[in-house]
């Protein structure tokens, strides 16, 4: 299975779109919009702000491992 280390973040305050590589060796668990400047943190129960916020899920879970958060 291919893994996919690009997903766009968008910020669910103000919407903007921003294209990220997802670290292959870490989960990312803060992230600061290039727009509005919030610090997003990963939803109740998601491990990482790709996995709450991107269109893709972080690496871990694409390979349907647990998340280094859990």
């Amino acid at each position: 299975m291919k893994i996919n280390l690009h997903s766009i973040l968008i910020c669910p305050n103000c919407k903007y779109e921003k294209e990220e590589i997802m670290p292959t060796n870490s989960c990312a668990y803060f992230y600061e919009c290039k727009n509005c400047k919030q610090i997003l943190k990963p939803k109740k129960g998601d491990c990482c702000i790709f996995c709450s916020y991107g269109n893709m899920k972080c690496p871990s879970i694409q390979q349907n491992k647990k998340c280094c958060w859990f």
